[in-house]
């Protein structure tokens, strides 16, 4: 009787794995196409930037502060953000969201 049951419920086909691997496997593959890979891409991008900061860049922090880097000291970064009075901070190197120039570009 239960067998009867399943074979009604799958439309008399023997396949139901089959079909549900047919149906998943494409919508598996766009998700990673659409969604993951992008990111990674995204996050390859950003660390080769952050890689590649030198004295003199002119940089934007994540926390939208605008700066000179006038030191690098392994994962970390001195930013100069004033001229006059002269303030520098320490911030860390994944901190950096976006280089503007750098002073030799000009």
């Amino acid at each position: 009787m239960m067998a009867t049951i399943i074979l009604q419920a799958t439309g008399g086909q023997g396949g139901g794995l089959g079909s549900i691997l047919f149906l998943v496997l494409p919508m598996i593959l766009i998700m990673y196409f659409m969604v993951f890979r992008p990111q990674q891409q995204q996050r390859r991008k950003a660390q080769e930037m952050q890689a590649a900061l030198k004295a003199g860049d002119k940089v934007i922090t994540s926390a939208g502060i605008y700066g000179t880097v006038s030191g690098v000291d392994g994962d970390s970064l001195i930013l100069k953000i004033s001229s006059e009075p002269q303030v520098k901070i320490r911030i860390a190197r994944a901190a950096v969201a976006q280089v503007e120039a750098s002073e030799d570009a000009r």
